[in-house]
């Protein structure tokens, strides 16, 4: 049985279809990604490469083009000028119209909402005015930094048939800890409970941070909760929709899931990030980037083809364009422009753009930032896995090579260490 609804989770309930709703979507692409250490210390997280020639950001808006969204908001905050070119004026995604299309929101001062964003409710409190100007019915708030296909006019359509005030996107967390995330319990579809990274989850059922809220609902909600807490446009008080938000609207509002029962993976920390890209090499991979149903695009820079040389040795790999391959490789994802030299070897690891590895060099297990240098005869972290790279990995066994560093020739990086961007 619901408790009364108060005033701030009024929402129109009539009968409602997709046609007839206004949807804008809200793209959180602010996150600070301290969990990826090195990897995010020069660029915003979701601008991060992923399966060597995308970036995070890219699986949200490629989701948002093949669900046929035309209004989508970005919201950026954290190194924007490492994702505002990428994201541009939103092209590759089919977003650069005279008509609704790609719009990008920074931080600002003057007016309502000045400062900056202390986590995604106060990131949409702080742009409230603009959203409100907009009028839409529904808001779908989507994190950047997950790896997942769905097609959001279905959980658009779900929520509109349950005539939910909000809707939580689900899915059961695999090789994962739940403590990690919103973990969530339901009851034939509807959310029941709600708590925000528990120490001791309840169930394996989480957020994908993909929410369908009525925008009333929403935007009332917030500004409620800041002027119980006595905050105001410069100190909203307001983190994250889990602290607060969500577990008030549980108790109070009509919450329902949307169960995503396909591929997902939160790549928020040095180990999750590795995994995924393994995964990527499995015979039958879950997640399948070669879907021409649901291809996934991107702004990429003109590349020549690939060049393995006649000394080269490839096994199980994915190498983009532009690589230079003269010794050995194996399960393992190359970005654009890496050179892996003769007599080099490249084990269950990352290499990201224009990283180079010089020959008779070894890494393994490793995540090679982009523009890095691993001198002749180093060596770059632990053994081989002797599983292809498909076992249980820690962070603490993952070396980390931040972005332009250079290891020296015949020096030794220890599995799960790290080096700063820029090291010589």
């Amino acid at each position: 049985m619901l408790c009364p609804r108060e005033a701030w989770f009024f929402s129109v309930r009539e009968e409602a279809t997709l046609a007839r709703v206004t949807t804008l979507t809200l793209v959180m692409a602010g996150g600070a990604g301290g969990r990826m250490e090195q990897l995010t210390a020069h660029r915003a997280k979701p601008a991060l490469p992923y399966a060597g020639v995308y970036r995070l950001i890219d699986f949200p808006l490629s989701n948002c083009m093949h669900s046929g969204l035309s209004d989508v908001w970005v919201l950026q905050q954290f190194h924007p000028h490492s994702l505002g070119d990428h994201v541009s004026n939103g092209r590759p995604w089919d977003l650069d119209r005279t008509y609704a299309g790609m719009r990008v929101l920074h931080p600002h001062l003057g007016g309502s909402g000045t400062g900056f964003h202390q986590g995604n409710a106060d990131a949409v409190y702080r742009n409230r005015t603009v959203i409100r100007e907009f009028d839409p019915d529904l808001l779908l708030v989507l994190s950047a930094d997950h790896v997942y296909k769905l097609d959001y006019r279905n959980a658009i359509e779900h929520h509109l048939q349950a005539q939910a005030d909000v809707t939580l996107v689900t899915t059961k967390v695999v090789n994962d800890d739940p403590a990690r995330f919103g973990v969530v319990e339901v009851d034939d579809g509807r959310v029941t409970g709600f708590e925000y990274k528990p120490q001791t989850p309840a169930s394996d059922l989480a957020t994908t941070e993909v929410f369908v809220f009525d925008a009333r609902v929403l935007l009332d909600g917030l500004e409620r909760l800041v002027s119980e807490a006595d905050g105001d446009d410069d100190d909203s008080n307001l983190e994250d929709f889990g602290d607060d938000l969500l577990p008030r609207l549980v108790k109070k509002a009509e919450v329902v899931e949307y169960r995503l029962e396909s591929y997902w993976r939160d790549v928020g920390t040095i180990a999750s990030y590795w995994r995924s890209h393994m995964d990527l090499l499995a015979e039958i991979p879950e997640f399948d980037l070669d879907d021409p149903a649901w291809p996934i695009y991107t702004k990429a820079a003109q590349r020549p083809p690939a060049h393995i040389h006649g000394s080269a040795t490839n096994e199980n790999s994915l190498i983009s364009p532009g690589c230079k391959i003269a010794g050995r490789v194996v399960n393992s994802v190359l970005a654009p422009g890496v050179i892996v030299e003769e007599g080099a070897e490249v084990r269950e690891s990352i290499v990201l753009h224009d990283a180079i590895v010089h020959e008779k060099a070894a890494v393994r297990t490793a995540i090679v930032d982009s523009g890095a240098r691993i001198g002749r005869r180093a060596r770059i972290g632990g053994q081989p896995g002797c599983d292809g790279g498909r076992g249980e990995v820690s962070a603490a066994e993952i070396a980390v090579i931040g972005q332009r560093a250079d290891v020296a020739p015949g020096g030794a990086i220890d599995a799960g260490a790290r080096v700063d961007p820029a090291t010589r």
